[in-house]
């Protein structure tokens, strides 16, 4: 299990770097963006959560994505919100392109139903496995 899931993270990675490069993004930060654009004001806590990833790791990815003044973070009494800025907001469209074009690649490679039960069943997976 080991092995076989680092070699179809590797692959999966591969796959997504070739679509997300026409942004200039990772695919991590540019599905942390989406979820920002979609929910302004989200925190960072529930980017983690949706993300599956250490809050250390949203916290880096923020920080990268305000570098390129594509998010900023506001502190509002004990909470921080992520927002997204204008220039982040002109490449929704791109970003939605990018994720349907990962999408529709791993259609074409596994077939559409495939896809659901392989990502369905990874997802059931990672719930039973401790963090």
């Amino acid at each position: 299990m080991y092995f076989s899931s680092n070699a179809l993270a590797r692959k999966t990675e591969k796959l997504a770097l070739s679509v997300w490069k026409k942004v200039d993004l990772s695919p991590s930060h540019a599905y942390l963006l989406m979820i920002v654009l979609a929910e302004p004001g989200v925190q960072p806590g529930a980017l983690s959560e949706e993300l599956h990833l250490s809050p250390s790791t949203i916290t880096r990815l923020i920080e990268r994505l305000e570098e390129k003044k594509l998010v900023i973070r506001a502190t509002e009494g004990k909470m921080t919100n992520v927002y997204p800025t204008a220039k982040s907001k002109d490449m929704k469209q791109q970003l939605q392109d990018c994720a349907e074009e990962f999408q529709k690649n791993c259609i074409l490679l596994l077939g559409k139903e495939e896809t659901g039960r392989f990502v369905n069943s990874m997802n059931k997976m990672a719930d039973k496995l401790p963090d």
